[in-house]
């Protein structure tokens, strides 16, 4: 391997070991390739985690982020920048949302909707002794809140105590979540398609119960829409399958394609009750650099018609994907919408992404025993073909 092996040992020293790395190092990446250090090239199906959403050397892409570049990266929040007023306002308008709060990331925008929940409640009652139920299973993220609420014990047991008064409810299961609800409840959270957990998609008949739990009780109904937004499965948001909307949703990973950006939204009642100045803040959130590359997506969203070819390629890839698993005696279950879709085994999933890899396909799992499609959203039927190719000569 040479000096991608160097690169690799040399990483091994330097950097801090919470990863478990695959063994390669990516150098560049054209449109849903990447390529490694060597030169060898690889059908990308992971898309950097949901984020690369447009795919990798996009020239407009580029050029907007450079343009921003010259002019100027940074200013603090303690004045107005124009990226991030037109970012707030593209984001209105695909989501319905009234308030925004931009954050660096994904876990940052839990946090940020976790203090939302609390100050409302606290407005309300002047008590802080509200409770938040979540879901098992889920993820949101590292940081000590969003892993509070993370339904995931293996990733909470080492770090206790968590932040207090969380509950944890059964996704899909509305009778679970009734047995948790009571006058301490200010806010009910989940993911619209759990993604870590394994690829679980909310149904419609628990979201809209779920929303009208929390309309008869003033409960805010939290959506997590970091991995599964952005057009992921189809709709900018998957919640706006359903007819609903959220008092509260969390964005970001594809918000920013490849900017580290990340954001909360609230409606209007929910910002005129809950955070006020003083209440929350960060020096980086948006910023503008964030705020052209949010622009600059959206922009691309709209003009190439993205969520339109999600449907489409994302039904040809459901359709596939259903023929491997019928194959397979050793695939339990395939499920998923768009292009976030997951074929569970009933066996660790490790040496089959390793075979992959090898053949020049990167994917990745969402648990030990599930192998997770969550490519560029401007993957082509033909890379759907390609993928199912190199995974049949896996499998």
């Amino acid at each position: 391997m040479g000096i991608m092996q160097d690169y690799i040992e040399e990483a091994e020293r330097d950097l801090l070991h919470t990863y478990n790395r695959y063994q390669v190092v990516f150098d560049h990446g054209d449109g849903v390739r990447l390529y490694d250090l060597n030169g060898k090239d690889y059908l990308d199906f992971v898309s950097g985690i949901g984020v690369f959403a447009l795919g990798y050397g996009n020239k407009e892409y580029n050029e907007a982020v450079k343009s921003q570049v010259d002019k100027i990266l940074h200013t603090s929040n303690y004045y107005y920048n124009v990226p991030a007023i037109e970012a707030a306002k593209a984001i209105k308008k695909v989501s319905g949302m009234d308030r925004v709060f931009f954050t660096n990331s994904g876990a940052e925008a839990v946090e940020g909707a976790l203090k939302t929940a609390r100050k409302y409640a606290y407005l309300k009652d002047g008590k802080t002794d509200h409770e938040i139920i979540a879901m098992n299973h889920s993820f949101h993220g590292r940081t000590f809140g969003a892993l509070s609420v993370t339904g995931t014990p293996k990733y909470r047991e080492a770090f206790q105590p968590m932040i207090g008064n969380i509950k944890f409810a059964e996704l899909n299961d509305i009778e679970s979540v009734k047995a948790l609800v009571n006058e301490k409840t200010c806010a009910i959270l989940f993911e619209t398609v759990q993604g870590e957990g394994g690829i679980h998609p909310a149904e419609e008949a628990f979201i809209k119960e779920v929303r009208k739990i929390c309309d008869e009780n003033d409960i805010l109904m939290m959506l997590d829409e970091i991995q599964c937004g952005m057009g992921r499965t189809g709709e900018y948001y998957a919640w706006q399958r359903f007819g609903i909307k959220p008092d509260v949703m969390t964005s970001a990973k594809a918000l920013g394609c490849g900017v580290p950006v990340g954001a909360f939204m609230m409606t209007e009642k929910v910002g005129q009750n809950s955070l006020v100045a003083g209440d929350h803040g960060t020096t980086y959130g948006g910023n503008p650099l964030g705020g052209a590359a949010i622009v600059e997506v959206f922009r691309q969203f709209e003009e190439r018609k993205i969520t339109d070819h999600v449907k489409e390629v994302g039904q040809y890839l459901y359709e596939k994907l259903e023929e491997v698993a019928r194959a397979h005696d050793d695939i339990k279950d395939h499920r998923g919408v768009g292009l976030l879709q997951g074929l569970e085994f009933d066996h660790p999933v490790a040496e089959i992404i390793n075979k992959a890899l090898d053949k020049g396909l990167v994917l990745i799992n969402a648990g030990t025993d599930i192998i997770r499609f969550i490519p560029p959203l401007v993957i082509e039927k033909s890379d759907v073909d390609e993928m199912i190719d190199i995974l049949n000569s896996c499998l």
